[in-house]
């Protein structure tokens, strides 16, 4: 569970001077041998079915290890799940897609309208100073009564949304790969971030019940749009999404729904494509729907974030982490329940820290997403005083056609030339492409 507060410190206080003792200072050796590389990832490619690109190299990604927001899921949480996807072998931002329509159903219900704008004003509000509850049913039965309300669910445990409309505080998980190019479950710790004091203070308008009003004023039924990344390069991480969210609509639906109506799930595919989820939200606007859950990749919310914002829907993702979400123009009508890349940043810079690495290689997609996270995580380990000189960063254009191989064997003798001993790659299913590429420009992998 979580650190106390002087726990932490002391905890802190230790890794710092742990760090001085490894050499990571101004006084780090500028240039030493070439060995084995330790290699990191981010929750792009953190995911069990990233290991499926290596069946032919088997044992690669062995030792690899890297951060993801993810809360510790209950069994029974798991088992609920399978029950959608009896094939989900992922979990990662599963509680976040569950937790993004459950409390886009509770801001409707509050609201008494299925009207987007009306929803908006609610949502913040639905996680902050109320009748603390922590099951759709239980939820929705208070919010049917007028009370205001303060909803913890899966993914949101502890501060709730700041005033920008996502987490004020998420729990973190270090993760690792085992031989098999599997996650090793029994390796993963999980840390809290975040400061519950950036919770939003502003208060939501009273509760309008719906009752006595018909749905022609109520605007029933709730309309959600899924925009999740059912293809292209962050196809793999589409099956906990989806769980997620087909899990909440059934919760929310067997609760009695909202607005006296079931939720209605009208499903569609981003493609990991601004072009592609430019077609789907067209379509979700065309079908009357109110409130869009995704994109998957934070650069594709960014592409169609002007589409639905001009069409007055919501746009509430569970995975988008770029930091620069935070302060984009969204007239108040996007939200997200995953935590921003600085978060993040700073999970990422303690992993590779903790192994005493001299010169660091960061390897990002070439998006919102990749340079975002490479910029913080570059940030953080000059902060902990790691010389800039001895930090390199490279990206890499995703391919237009997401059947088709990325070519990295020039950044690979990079990263060979600049005797790199620890490698993070920031990236999607492609980034498998950057450490086949590594491997063969002759780079020893630390397993």
């Amino acid at each position: 569970m979580y650190r106390s507060r002087s726990a932490a410190i002391a905890a802190c206080t230790a890794f710092m001077l742990a760090i001085a003792g490894c050499g990571i200072t101004d006084d780090a050796p500028e240039d030493i041998p070439a060995g084995p590389v330790r290699l990191y990832g981010s929750d792009g490619n953190m995911i069990n079915s990233f290991g499926e690109a290596f069946k032919d190299q088997a044992g690669v990604l062995a030792g690899m290890k890297g951060t993801t927001p993810l809360t510790p899921l209950s069994d029974d949480f798991k088992k609920r799940l399978r029950s959608v996807d009896a094939d989900l072998g992922d979990f990662i931002y599963s509680g976040e897609s569950y937790d993004a329509v459950v409390i886009s159903s509770l801001a409707a219900e509050l609201a008494g309208s299925t009207a987007p704008g009306e929803i908006a004003k609610y949502i913040n509000g639905v996680t902050t100073e109320g009748e603390r509850c922590d099951t759709a049913k239980d939820c929705l039965a208070l919010a049917r009564a007028g009370k205001d309300i303060e909803y913890r669910g899966v993914s949101l445990k502890r501060g709730g949304f700041t005033d920008a409309g996502e987490p004020s505080t998420a729990s973190y998980a270090t993760l690792h790969f085992d031989s098999t190019d599997k996650l090793d479950d029994g390796k993963t710790e999980f840390v809290g971030a975040g400061d519950e004091s950036t919770t939003t203070t502003k208060r939501p308008p009273a509760a309008r019940p719906a009752d006595g009003r018909d749905d022609a004023e109520t605007g029933a039924p709730l309309k959600l749009g899924g925009l999740l990344p059912q293809t292209g390069d962050l196809a793999l991480a589409n099956p906990p999404l989806a769980a997620g969210s087909a899990l909440a609509i059934r919760d929310v639906n067997a609760a009695g729904g909202v607005l006296g109506k079931p939720v209605e799930w009208i499903d569609g595919d981003d493609g990991t494509n601004p072009d592609k989820a430019k077609e789907t939200v067209a379509s979700h606007v065309r079908a009357g729907v109110h409130v869009i859950i995704g994109a998957g990749a934070s650069g594709i919310s960014r592409a169609v974030l002007p589409d639905v914002v001009k069409a007055g829907l919501i746009l509430f993702s569970p995975c988008n982490t770029d930091a620069g979400l935070s302060e984009i123009d969204d007239q108040g009508l996007y939200f997200r329940t995953a935590p921003s890349d600085l978060l993040q940043g700073k999970a990422l810079a303690d992993v590779i820290l903790r192994d005493g690495p001299q010169h660091i290689a960061i390897v990002a997609r070439k998006d919102s997403y990749g340079e975002g996270l490479q910029g913080n995580v570059r940030a953080e380990l000059e902060k902990a005083g790691v010389k800039a000189d001895n930090i390199k960063l490279l990206t890499y254009d995703p391919p237009d056609d997401a059947a088709a191989a990325l070519d990295f064997s020039d950044g690979a003798k990079q990263i060979k030339d600049f005797k790199a001993d620890a490698v993070l790659v920031i990236g999607f299913g492609e980034s498998a492409n950057v450490i086949k590429a590594l491997v063969a420009a002759g780079v020893e992998l630390r397993h």
